[in-house]
Parts: C-alpha cells; structure tokens; sequence
C-alpha cells in the first residue's frame, strides 16, 4: 500500500523541519521562476513539493549516497497520489539533490524517461538542489527568495532576503550546488543578498 509524504517521513525518522524548510525555498523558487523565467505545471509544483519533503529520507539506510536510497525508497514504496511512473521521477529529483548530474546513458531509471521527463528532473532537481543547499545548518536564517531574470545575457539573479539585515548566513553551499539548476535552465546564475524585505 502507497504510504503518504507524512507516514514516509515519520517511517525513515527524517528531519521534518529541515525538509519543511526546504519545501519553503522550493516553493518560493519554483513560483519565482514560472513568473519570470518558464512557465512550468501544478502538476510539476507537485512532483517538486514531494521530493522536497523526503529528499534526505534515504539517510535511514546510509549517510553515503543517501540520495539514491531516497529514490529507491520512493520507487519501491509508491507514494500516495501519484503513480509508479511518477515516483520515478520524484526519486530521480530526490536522487540529483546532491552528487553527479544525470547522465542519460548511464543512470538506469534516468535513462528511461523519455527526452521531457529528462528535461523536468533537471529542471526541479536544480531546484531542490539549491533550496537544500540555502536550507543547510537547519537555522532558517533567510526569508525570502526572489529572481530577477536578465533574458539579454541569460542571467538568473537569486535575490535573498535575510531574517537579519545586520547577518548574510553563509550561502556557499547553495552556490556550490546551482549547476544542475543552470544545466537545467541553460542559464547562468548569481546569488545576492538585499537589506530590504521585497
């Protein structure tokens, strides 16, 4: 029987403010792109907000590719409201959170999908990779998250707001983890903070 996002996370022990915390910066990206860079689907929105939640929930079998435990569990599991197809691109979301990008000839449910499946999990999985990354240290110490889109030079400008006007939280691992979203969006990107709330 398919188990709900709730009994998943309550099942693998997971962290639930980190992976709420996550949802938040997904959320906010998610909508923040759609509205200025592409236009993407609720039904999207939704395969984004699940992988969201139980991207980490791999860590109940092993820190060490925690990742692809995550997707495992999801595809073996089933998870209510979306089919088996589905699952197995919510898992491979959850799978690129972290590590290698995907490689089309050589990760096996990846390869399966078909070329807009493909584009889909590169795109949402960029963006759960860099909400995961500005949701790192669990200390929800950034408020808002917005982008302006320069379409001339292709640039994404991730605009955050910080809870402190007086503290910029260490954003290095959101950085560090923009390239799938860039791949993704064949974009570039630059992070900025702004003393003011939008």
């Amino acid at each position: 029987m398919k188990q709900s996002i709730e009994e998943m996370l309550a099942k693998h022990n997971q962290d639930i403010d980190h992976a709420n915390e996550v949802r938040r910066f997904g959320m906010m990206i998610f909508d923040e792109v759609c509205e200025k860079l592409h236009e993407m689907s609720n039904k999207q929105r939704k395969y984004l907000e699940a992988a969201c939640m139980l991207h980490d929930i791999g860590y109940s079998i092993e820190a060490k590719g925690h990742n692809k435990h995550s997707m495992k569990i999801i595809i073996e599991n089933g998870l209510q409201g979306f089919d088996f197809h589905e699952c197995e691109i919510i898992g491979c979301i959850c799978r690129y959170h972290r590590g290698s990008l995907p490689k089309k000839n050589e990760h096996e449910i990846y390869m399966n999908l078909d070329k807009k499946e493909r584009k889909i999990v590169k795109r949402l999985g960029g963006i759960l990779k860099i909400a995961d990354g500005l949701g790192r240290g669990h200390m929800s110490l950034i408020k808002k998250v917005k982008i302006n889109y320069d379409e001339e030079n292709n640039i994404v400008e991730f605009l955050l707001t910080p809870n402190s006007p007086d503290f910029h939280p260490d954003i290095t691992t959101a950085i560090r983890k923009r390239d799938l979203f860039e791949v993704g969006f064949k974009c570039q990107s630059v992070f900025k903070f702004c003393s003011t709330s939008f």
